[in-house]
């Protein structure tokens, strides 16, 4: 997620695609697949400002220069990196578009086994 939202932020501003089509390349390129990357994109335009994904982006930016698999982003990252953040309206957008969009974090798929199994 390393420069995930900052270059969606920044690419947004620079051309005519909208932040849902950016949100989705940018997801699917870190191993989202298209369907889930473009519902959540069309989650997070709707439910947040750029103002927002600019914050957003500069948490994700940050939470990433460290990991040591930049190159993979799960819910978990997201959810992580939105919890970062001051403002409530961000984290909940981004749980919001993961349960919408059919994105389960590793703990509770693995809880949801255990119950069923």
């Amino acid at each position: 997620m390393r420069y995930l939202l900052v270059a969606l932020v920044l690419s947004t501003a620079a051309c005519a695609a909208t932040p849902k089509a950016q949100i989705a390349d940018t997801l699917t390129r870190y191993g989202i697949e298209r369907t889930q990357a473009e519902c959540v994109g069309g989650d997070l335009q709707a439910n947040l400002s750029i103002a927002q994904l600019t914050e957003l982006a500069r948490a994700a930016n940050a939470y990433r220069s460290n990991d040591p698999d930049p190159a993979r982003l799960t819910v978990n990252d997201l959810l992580r990196v939105s919890s970062e953040i001051k403002d409530p309206a961000i984290p909940l957008a981004v749980a919001r578009a993961g349960g919408r969009c059919g994105l389960v974090p590793l703990g509770f798929t693995n809880m949801v086994k255990g119950l069923a199994g």
